[in-house]
């Protein structure tokens, strides 16, 4: 397979977690954003799982990637990099919120025999940290729960809850600092949905979504596409494409193992 220096078009991969139909139509913003940083045709790919995505970048059929917390992790560890990473609200963390149906009266003490929806096995606030906090209070999702379903984004997890397919989700929020309720991330999602919920509990906080590279980019490259990035909040176009895409509000360099405090969340997967 050619190495990215030698082809003429840059694979940029976007989980199926930003709803696949929603991703596909906003592609060609992002690409055409892109593209003249790089010097190359950026074609966005949108891969069918967290798994897939991380293991496209590994195996190089992709680039680099927009990747959810845990999936830098795992990549970091392997010692790919992670180029930048989102910031919300002046905030490069966020938490998850276990949410139910408003009414439920759930609370962490009264799931047993509850159904839940989840984004995806590697999704930090879809599944993993909402995981970790259950393990934390001594609480086996495998024991507590009556079902556990993947549905592959959060819009789905919320649906079925609405839907009575489930009982709980968990859904991404701003840290404590930002002061913003659950309804307002479920609005993110669900416009006007926000009240249809009620929360079960807020998780503790991990880093916030990053891009990941693969190995075969080059520096220069690596370079063009960070400037792409933590300039992308200067141009109409970019701010857009931050909102619509990403919700972010724009991208800051990301440290040197920045996601390492991320590691013990995904030993408490295993």
């Amino acid at each position: 397979m050619p190495t990215s220096a030698a082809r003429h078009s840059f694979r940029f991969g976007v989980p199926a977690s930003l709803g696949a139909n929603i991703a596909r139509v906003r592609a060609d913003r992002l690409e055409n954003l892109l593209s003249p940083h790089i010097g190359k045709l950026v074609q966005v790919q949108i891969a069918q799982s967290y798994d897939a995505l991380a293991r496209d970048l590994q195996e190089g059929r992709l680039d680099a990637v927009w990747a959810p917390p845990f999936v830098c992790a795992r990549l970091e560890s392997q010692n790919l990099r992670v180029l930048v990473r989102g910031v919300r609200k002046g905030a490069s963390t966020y938490r998850a919120a276990l949410v139910a149906r408003a009414g439920a009266g759930l609370t962490l003490e009264k799931l047993q025999g509850t159904r839940a929806a989840w984004v995806d096995r590697d999704a930090v606030a879809g599944f993993l940290l909402p995981l970790a906090l259950l393990k934390s209070k001594k609480l086996d999702p495998a024991k507590l729960f009556a079902s556990q379903a993947f549905v592959g984004s959060y819009r789905a997890a919320l649906e079925a809850v609405l839907d009575n397919k489930a009982d709980v989700a968990g859904l991404f929020n701003p840290p404590e600092k930002v002061g913003e309720s659950f309804e307002t991330s479920v609005e993110q999602v669900l416009p006007g949905k926000g009240r249809q919920f009620s929360l079960v509990a807020f998780t503790d906080e991990a880093p916030n979504d990053g891009v990941c590279l693969a190995a075969s980019v080059t520096p220069e490259s690596a370079s063009a596409l960070e400037a792409a990035f933590t300039g992308m909040a200067q141009s109409a176009d970019g701010q857009h494409i931050l909102r619509e895409v990403f919700n972010l509000d724009g991208f800051e360099p990301a440290p040197k193992m920045g996601y390492r405090a991320l590691y013990r969340v995904a030993l408490s997967t295993l």
